[in-house]
């Protein structure tokens, strides 16, 4: 079984998960209240309304279009992953159609339904970026530009999906469109949060005369990796060493626990780190590390 396989094997959980959350903001947020955002479903939205051709069937055809481009553009592993998520995505639409009819704006109101429904796509859209796919549609041609352009997801979901908007003054007025464009912006603005956020590390600095102790925790307790420098106080011009390491919150949450239960004298500074270009291990230790199961 090639490693694709095995990836979307692994991961079809995450995935249904992603396509659910999208489903239900398409469904009770986007098309009952009209709005045209920069999507494919948007884009059908036009579309529908031009030539009364199914919602459903539109949504299918254009993102077969765009599969077929995935799988040869981006790479196998995502063209697998995001085949199976544009698929699920009108069966889904129309099981909710027969099971849960919406006919008028879920929250009365367009503004309200646009916040809920960018808030609940921008989820869906990290969580599958995350694992190598997307809901499909517009996301495949953001992720294209970003791979062949190297600008980032966010910017290319805005640009791609701001072309699309302008598509609605075929069929809306142009407020319409306006809101399209202001959602598209939103839209770009809540992903690049979620990724900024899941992605996140804490890269952590520790001065302590016990440095080794600290040291020895995080390479052996917590599975990261640490580096020492030797550093002079300037106050007292003493002979110090500070220990460097980039770990999870939650590993940062262990090292504080562990340094409180050890009563180890130290000064720390922590800051948020966003990217990481290099080795960085994705596992994460499981429960609490035995340094701090132990009695002390």
């Amino acid at each position: 079984m090639g490693e694709s396989i095995k990836s979307f094997i692994r991961d079809l959980p995450i995935l249904t998960l992603g396509m659910i959350i999208t489903a239900l903001a398409v469904h009770f947020f986007l098309i009952p209240s009209k709005l045209i955002l920069g999507s494919i479903t948007g884009l059908s939205i036009v579309i529908n309304l031009i030539t009364s051709i199914p919602l459903p069937i539109l949504i299918f055809v254009i993102n077969a279009f765009l599969l077929i481009l995935s799988y040869f553009l981006i790479g196998k592993e995502f063209g697998i992953k995001t085949v199976y998520t544009a698929l699920i995505l009108s069966p889904m639409l129309a099981i909710l159609e027969k099971v849960c009819p919406v006919k008028q704006s879920l929250m009365q109101d367009q503004w309200l339904d646009l916040l809920c429904f960018v808030l609940l796509v921008s989820f869906a859209q990290t969580i599958l970026f995350r694992r190598n796919a997307s809901t499909g549609g517009l996301d495949i041609v953001a992720k294209i530009i970003n791979k062949y352009f190297h600008i980032d997801l966010s910017l290319s979901v805005s640009i791609s999906g701001a072309i699309i908007c302008c598509t609605a003054i075929f069929v809306y007025d142009a407020r319409t469109v306006i809101i399209g464009l202001i959602g598209t912006y939103l839209n770009g603005l809540m992903l690049e949060n979620f990724m900024i956020g899941f992605n996140s590390k804490k890269r952590v600095c520790v001065i302590s005369k016990n440095y080794q102790s600290i040291r020895k925790f995080i390479i052996e307790d917590l599975n990261r990796g640490a580096t020492i420098y030797p550093i002079k106080g300037g106050l007292g011009f003493e002979d110090k060493f500070e220990v460097e390491s980039l770990m999870t919150r939650n590993e940062f949450s262990y090292l504080m626990e562990f340094i409180k239960k050890e009563q180890i004298d130290v000064f720390i500074t922590a800051e948020t780190v966003s990217e990481i270009y290099g080795k960085f291990g994705t596992k994460e230790i499981k429960g609490k590390p035995k340094a701090l199961l132990e009695n002390k």
